[in-house]
């Protein structure tokens, strides 16, 4: 038993030694989704899926001058929006997650968005990626941490977990992350992704944290 909380707090010192250096690289790291309220960054997650961030600021650039208020979505016609999102991908399904949810804002909360991870859970398009990204940006809430494909890749190349489904990644994280990082590691993740260890395949010679890389799980 002694040996299982030993190698427990080594994993989590060098977790917090991982942060600690993502920090120094990225002071700054935060979301890069545009937006003006909890209602469009809410919006700008869901376009955000399977789609570039550059690529949704461009779409809701114009999105958002076009519909200015939760009202303007609920009586936006379906096909007129897809085409308006078209460029994110995966419109249909995206469009008619995003009407509906306008509606249930509407109705249900009063035209505000939820502010627990089980009510927001409930809206049409909503997993656990999304809901963190807004509960922490909206209003502070941190109940879990975001995890999206730079999180899934660097999280296992960083000896951070050993699964490849978000859930149990989620999971993984929080048991060796402190509470007060779960909102900024996966901003962190992010830049660095961008930043120094892109997706394609690289020699990883340039990458800052590469003394924490665990090549050989991760092939």
């Amino acid at each position: 038993m002694a040996k299982i909380i030993s190698l427990k707090t080594r994993e989590q010192k060098r977790a917090e030694e991982i942060v600690a250096r993502l920090k120094k690289l990225f002071p700054r790291a935060t979301i890069a989704l545009n937006y003006h309220n909890n209602w469009e960054l809410l919006v700008a997650v869901i376009l955000s899926a399977q789609c570039t961030d550059k690529k949704v600021n461009e779409v809701t650039e114009k999105l958002f001058k076009k519909y200015r208020t939760l009202d303007d979505y609920v009586h936006a016609s379906l096909r007129e929006f897809e085409r308006d999102i078209y460029s994110t991908g995966f419109y249909h399904t995206k469009a008619k997650n995003i009407l509906a949810t306008a509606k249930i804002l509407k109705t249900k909360y009063n035209g505000t968005v939820p502010r627990t991870m089980e009510e927001i859970l409930t809206l049409p398009g909503v997993a656990r990626k999304t809901a963190n990204i807004v509960l922490g940006r909206a209003y502070g809430v941190t109940e879990g941490i975001a995890v999206d494909t730079h999180v899934k890749r660097l999280s296992g190349l960083l000896g951070l977990t050993t699964s490849k489904n978000p859930i149990i990644i989620e999971r993984d994280l929080i048991k060796l992350i402190p509470r007060k990082d779960w909102s900024k590691i996966s901003y962190l993740l992010i830049e660095y992704g961008r930043e120094y260890c892109k997706a394609l395949p690289h020699k990883h010679e340039n990458c800052p944290l590469r003394d924490f890389y665990n090549l050989s799980e991760h092939k």
